[in-house]
């Protein structure tokens, strides 16, 4: 049994950087953007936050030639990815969040309190040399231990218009509320923002459930719908160089992959046990899993010969628009990618430390848009055997009508474009979230 490319590549590598761009773009370079918008990502574990702002960054520039994205992020592999042009990223010091909900530095030996401060410095100094016209935060209303504060307050000095995004779900609605409560994230969102765009939809999930907020800042939130996915410009090697490139095969991808050995090793169980499964698999392990589970994984695979392997995909979309079926943890853009590539799936969702991919997918599978594998105490590998021979049979999510299911990014696009060009005044800022709503 063969590996299929089971490198992770952190940095310039295979999968391309800040400097390699889509070829479709060469015919779009007018110089410097006339527009700027700024995107702030924590991104203290996993790749959910910077795949999501990517994916908001790539469509924005690529209906605006008027437009320049910039990324401050902490993901440690966010080299790994390729950008369009006009689309650029800063790296800030990585941290990552600890079992017990505190955090320590990635890779520094500085202390937690130092690189928070080095952190906050990088992101007000690239806020003032960048100039945006729009500032993007994700998910945390004043960044990670409050990084951001001083940002906010030098944007809103300047009139600068701040948007915070947030996913479909959060958490469950008692601990989300607990949460924001000890951030003072309601009254920020009265103080700096502008808007407040859910990239979901109500009837599905409503990310705000249980959070007490004053009218003022009711009034701000608007539900975009789902982010839209396309397969990725194909760059350099196939993504499969094995024999699934031949046959159908399921998909299991595990995100990041920090949280995933579960999940990995329920459906190997159920190939080693079971010999009649009718599709082979193909396993994205995710770069994030600890380097020990990785070899384990993988020497499991080579006993295995309908079964296949790699740690990383960066362009995933592509291995998601092959595939007969997904199995997955059911973070927010593996849930995008199955209703755009309109796949049969399978969620296997986490339950710690949050709720947000059980709730999602409990949801999603009462709507009949995909099936749930809930553990409940109980993996065994003849359970998984079942849910697997079963997938490629249910239903496709485009089988339930949504309107405004995947209007996402079109929706995002509409409400910069207002943004962009009224002029920058306060009643302008708030007419957007009025009309738009």
């Amino acid at each position: 049994m063969r590996q299929a490319n089971g490198q992770c590549n952190h940095g310039r590598g295979k999968y391309g950087s800040a400097d390699r761009r889509d070829a479709g773009d060469q015919g779009m370079r007018q110089g410097s953007g006339q527009f700027r918008l700024l995107i702030y990502s924590h991104d203290t574990f996993g790749l959910g936050h910077l795949r999501r702002c990517r994916t908001i960054a790539h469509a924005l520039v690529g209906r605006r030639r008027d437009l320049s994205v910039l990324i401050l992020s902490g993901s440690p592999i966010i080299g790994s990815f390729s950008f369009r042009t006009r689309v650029d990223f800063v790296r800030i010091p990585g941290v990552i969040k600890l079992k017990d909900g505190d955090y320590q530095p990635l890779s520094l030996d500085i202390g937690l309190e130092a690189i928070l401060s080095m952190r906050g410095t990088i992101i007000r100094h690239t806020a003032e040399a960048f100039q945006p016209h729009v500032f993007l935060v994700d998910k945390e209303p004043l960044g990670l231990r409050g990084e951001v504060r001083d940002t906010l307050m030098l944007l809103k000095a300047r009139g600068t218009p701040m948007v915070l995004g947030l996913r479909d779900v959060m958490d469950e609605p008692g601990h989300l509320a607990e949460e924001w409560e000890r951030k003072n994230a309601a009254p920020a969102l009265d103080a700096f923002y502008d808007a407040v765009w859910v990239y979901g939809l109500p009837q599905i999930c409503n990310a705000l459930e249980g959070i007490p907020l004053p009218p003022s800042v009711a009034a701000k939130v608007r539900y975009t719908g789902y982010l839209r996915r396309e397969p990725a410009p194909r760059q350099g090697t196939p993504v499969l160089a094995s024999p699934v490139d031949e046959e159908k095969f399921l998909l299991v991808t595990t995100g990041g992959g920090g949280d995933g050995a579960m999940l990995i090793d329920w459906v190997l169980r159920a190939y080693e046990e079971h010999d009649d499964l009718p599709l082979s698999a193909f396993l994205v392990l995710g770069p994030f899993m600890h380097s020990s589970l990785q070899a384990d994984f993988m020497r499991r695979v080579e006993r295995l010969p309908r079964v296949h392997a790699i740690t990383f995909e960066a362009n995933i979309e592509n291995l998601m628009a092959k595939a007969a079926g997904i199995v997955a943890m059911g973070g927010y853009n593996t849930f995008c990618e199955i209703l755009s590539f309109d796949k049969p799936a399978l969620i296997v969702p986490r339950t710690e430390p949050r709720l947000e991919q059980y709730i999602r997918a409990s949801r999603a599978q009462s709507l009949g848009l995909t099936s749930m594998l809930d553990t409940d105490g109980e993996t065994g590998a003849a359970r998984m055997a079942a849910a697997l021979r079963a997938l490629p049979h249910q239903p496709k999510p485009s089988e339930v009508s949504i309107p405004g299911l995947l209007d996402g990014l079109d929706v995002i696009g509409g409400l910069v474009d207002h943004w962009l060009e009224r002029p920058r005044s306060r009643s302008a800022r708030l007419s957007l979230v009025g009309e738009a709503g």
